[in-house]
């Protein structure tokens, strides 16, 4: 339970920045600038303590905290730093003929009070890229990092303390009582990173502030390999997104659908490339540096069910299938044989598991994608661009990656996020800085006048109508 004096530390926090929302909202595009590139190089000097967090967090290794988190993090704020002066300037509309003498424009100004609860599976990333957005759009902005982090967690906030007013920009950690008692608050924009479950949780407390949305979520994306996909190709690639930050990424391969000519070969070199990766030296899996470990001991029985129920129901463990619950280590599991009742084919898996799936034809791989929620990623392994465009066609995904996979998250030129079941609204670049903005539409009369259409309607006021008609 919230405290009533933590209840009203937030409640203070709240309006202090409500109160200092529109001094922000005047600021110029160049002190954005200036408290972007603030946040720049303090995530620069304190890169060791960053990955050192994230390992005592995850044990994620320091290279994939470069390759994850703070990649991601660093291609954002200089896109963002390249391009928000232009984003900010306002931009000209063409002028429809019965309009004449009037011109149109789109600026785009804050939102306000802005809310961002970020996930513990890449803390710094999901955090600090809608941040950067955040104080590009001119929001002041309360940010909730998960609880299940608590080292990384506790370096944002001190990371913010020294780089903002708490006016402006402040962190409160907890747990999920507190993310409850910050919904209650009235603000203009709230952007959750997590679960469907909790995104529809936070869809209702927004619903009673008429308080908009970005909701980046998950779901089941499926990988179809069809039988002209380069094996080797596809199966490194898919074995690094499966298993990058051990499989709790949310955009990660949930499930492999490929063509049974293949499916032999393309196992074979599955299990090439995570031993390559894994198991270069014959070391089991456990012992490598290179792989992170499950966040908590209640994911990890929860995947532990996942494959459990699986067997249970006449699945095979095919490759790996190995655990360690002092480290909540589980390593790479393929399962083959799995079928709509078991729960690993019903729930997002978020870890380590690849179940495999056999098709004859690409109907019938679509008609397994299409039964199910809409993914926020779709990825298609194939050298034939007609079944690329059949199943793009046929599909409906957040995104789709051809011939590679999850890269789509670091191309800040491209939308990112789901739809309905997988997210509300997008992220990346420009699309982010429009969700923490409101499209003010402005229109003004530069010479001429209408009055000829005012009332009473005569003869003559409805012939011109009727002329101006015309022309719409």
């Amino acid at each position: 339970m919230i405290s009533v004096e933590n209840k009203t530390g937030f409640q203070d926090a709240f309006d202090a920045q409500r109160r200092y929302a529109s001094q922000i909202a005047l600021t110029t595009v160049d002190q954005r600038l200036e408290r972007i590139r603030r946040l720049q190089t303090w995530i620069t000097v304190h890169e060791a303590a960053i990955q050192q967090a994230l390992y005592d967090d995850l044990r994620k290794p320091a290279s994939e905290v470069m390759l994850t988190d703070l990649m991601s993090l660093h291609v954002e704020i200089k896109h963002t730093l390249r391009h928000l002066k232009l984003w900010l300037k306002p931009k000209q509309l063409p002028t429809p003929l019965p309009l004449i003498g009037t011109s149109s424009y789109v600026r785009h100004e804050p939102k306000g009070n802005v809310l961002i609860i970020s996930p513990w599976n890449y803390p710094i990333a999901l955090t600090l890229r809608p941040l950067v957005s955040a104080i590009a759009a001119g929001n002041v902005a309360i940010l909730k990092p998960s609880e299940l982090t608590p080292h990384t967690s506790a370096l944002l906030k001190r990371m913010i303390a020294e780089l903002f007013p708490p006016e402006e920009v402040i962190v409160f950690e907890g747990d999920a009582d507190v993310s409850q008692t910050l919904l209650e608050l009235p603000f203009n924009h709230i952007y959750f990173t997590g679960s469907p479950a909790v995104g529809r949780v936070v869809m209702t407390a927004a619903a009673k502030h008429l308080a908009s949305v970005t909701l980046e979520l998950g779901g089941k994306s499926p990988a179809i390999i069809d039988e002209s996909a380069n094996l080797q190709q596809a199966a490194g690639q898919l074995a690094w997104a499966k298993c990058i930050n051990c499989g709790q990424t949310c955009i990660a391969p949930d499930y492999i659908l490929i063509h049974q000519s293949i499916k032999q070969p393309f196992m074979e070199a599955l299990r090439e490339k995570l031993t390559a990766m894994y198991s270069p030296d014959g070391q089991p899996v456990e012992a490598s540096d290179s792989y992170a470990r499950i966040i908590n001991d209640r994911h990890f029985g929860r995947l532990r069910d996942l494959i459990d129920d699986a067997v249970t129901k006449g699945a095979k463990v095919t490759l790996g299938g190995k655990m360690n619950p002092g480290q909540n280590f589980i390593e790479p599991t393929v399962l083959e044989d799995v079928t709509d009742n078991m729960r690993v084919m019903q729930e997002e898996i978020f870890g380590p598991l690849v179940p495999v799936l056999t098709y004859s034809t690409l109907d019938d791989a679509l008609r397994i994608v299409n039964q199910r929620e809409k993914p926020l990623a779709l990825y298609i392994h194939s050298r034939n661009r007609q079944h690329t465009q059949y199943i793009l066609d046929r599909t409906s995904a957040g995104d789709t990656v051809v011939n590679e996979t999850m890269l789509q998250f670091v191309n800040s030129e491209l939308p990112f996020g789901g739809i309905n079941n997988s997210g509300v609204g997008k992220s990346n670049g420009f699309f982010s800085f429009q969700e923490f903005s409101n499209q003010r539409g402005v229109m003004q009369r530069d010479f001429g006048t209408m009055k000829f259409i005012y009332p009473p309607y005569t003869d003559t006021v409805k012939k011109l109508i009727n002329y101006i008609m015309k022309f719409l």
